[in-house]
């Protein structure tokens, strides 16, 4: 598990699943759009390409990501704990994207991050949660989301209280994300704004 905190290490494992994970948010939103994005648990930028247009802000816990970041994509990646509140950026994101961050984060401090992103948020603007789903029945998904470096994969509809207290619901869809026709983990979708 050391192995996937090195930049390229993780860059290789995520290359087959990188642009097939965000499909649904590729899908379900014109990203030219967006002016201001806040990428949290931004890894080694493995999202970055898709808004090279905005003023992009990628957060990560792991300083080696961050280095590999800078190194590929010039200086908007900062090394931060994000369920501190204090390393936190100021609000004014029309693009908030936490892919892949939650499951390695405990039920309190992803609902404490979830409502201090939302008032990081533009009135028009949404957040992009991706992230990985246990699955209630005995499968390949099921095994290896429990092998996962993540301790906190959740079943779907725990998920979808998770968001809904935080963020105003657009859309909540669960998806499947594997090869070869083979499901190997299930993911969920949220875009949400925040609540008036």
């Amino acid at each position: 598990m050391r192995l996937m905190e090195r930049p390229a290490a993780y860059r290789l494992w995520q290359s087959p699943f990188a642009r097939r994970k965000v499909r649904p948010m590729l899908e379900h939103n014109d990203l030219a759009a967006v002016a201001r994005v806040l990428d949290v648990g931004c890894g080694p930028g493995t999202n970055r390409a898709l808004f090279d247009h905005a003023d992009y802000l990628g957060l990560d816990l792991n300083p080696a990501y961050v280095a590999d970041a800078r190194r590929r994509y010039g200086d908007q990646f900062r090394v931060a704990d994000v369920t501190r509140d204090e390393s936190l950026p100021d609000a004014g994101y029309d693009c908030i994207l936490v892919n892949s961050l939650l499951h390695h984060v405990s039920t309190p401090d992803a609902r404490r991050l979830l409502s201090r992103l939302s008032a990081l948020l533009t009135d028009a603007g949404h957040v992009h949660i991706l992230d990985l789903v246990m699955p209630e029945s005995a499968s390949l998904a099921r095994l290896l989301a429990r092998w996962d470096r993540g301790e906190h994969a959740r079943p779907v509809e725990e998920w979808r209280r998770i968001f809904d207290e935080a963020f105003e619901p657009v859309l909540f869809e669960p998806f499947p994300l594997g090869l070869f026709g083979v499901t190997l983990w299930n993911m969920v979708y949220f875009k949400g704004r925040r609540r008036s």
